[in-house]
């Protein structure tokens, strides 16, 4: 029995299987089978890395590769809760950047922030946060915004996001701006890995409008002054 059994049980082997069967090439199921992989220990082990490639027949080099690639995977263990905040441009001009040393300083010790990916708490135990700080997040019309467990909290402040990760260490899931209602990590891993324990509840959960009024600002002032797009010309039409 190799290390990485002992790890990932029947359950999580099943998983494994039906995640490959969505796929023509076994290799090409690595990134959700690296979600199913933090759906058990809350991030990417060096079991973990073993598992996915004992089950799609890569070797450990070419999985610690794509982990070590994409941030979404996380080399150390994360608390219950991921907060990300958003420090790319326009977040960062609007607030982000205050929010997340607001954050860090809020959730550190002994007068020490918080740092990059680090974690205020027990890993994994009810009320544990590690924070980050994210690159864009794709919703510049609500900034600044921050995510947790990558649900959507949009127009925040520093007191706003105090609040919410305050009621996160008590054990409280404040409902998103947006979205299905909040989770734990892991289990927003999951689902990342395309399994949810009640998919009919699920799909009721997020089935809703989710574009804001500043997300159709544009569009609106358009229909309301008459703006259109120029034709184009045919010879542009032609080679387009």
């Amino acid at each position: 029995m190799t290390e990485s059994t002992e790890v990932f049980d029947a359950d999580i082997h099943a998983k494994a299987a039906e995640i490959i069967g969505r796929y023509p090439v076994a290799r090409s199921a690595l990134l959700p089978m690296l979600h199913l992989v933090q759906s058990v220990q809350g991030y990417v082990s060096q079991e973990g890395i073993s598992f996915c490639a004992e089950q799609l027949d890569l070797t450990d080099a070419e999985v610690s590769a794509v982990v070590t690639f994409y941030t979404m995977y996380k080399r150390k263990p994360c608390g219950e809760h991921l907060v990300s905040v958003c420090t790319n441009t326009l977040c960062a001009a609007m607030g982000g950047d205050a929010i997340y040393k607001k954050l860090a300083g809020h959730l550190g010790e002994n007068g020490t922030p918080l740092g990059h990916e680090q974690t205020s708490g027990t890993p994994g135990e009810q009320g544990s946060i590690t924070l980050e700080h994210a690159e864009c997040l794709a919703a510049c019309d609500l900034a600044p915004v921050l995510q947790v467990n990558y649900e959507y909290y949009d127009n925040q402040t520093e007191q706003s996001a105090v609040e919410l990760v305050d009621a996160l260490r008590k054990g409280e899931r404040p409902q998103p701006t947006r979205g299905a209602p909040l989770t734990d990590l892991k289990s927003a891993e999951q689902q990342l890995a395309g399994f949810f324990p009640d998919e009919e509840q699920f799909t009721a959960d997020v089935d809703g409008p989710s574009a804001a009024e500043e997300t159709l600002r544009g569009a609106t002032l358009a229909q309301d002054r008459g703006w259109v797009a120029p034709a184009m010309r045919d010879e542009e039409a032609n080679h387009g």
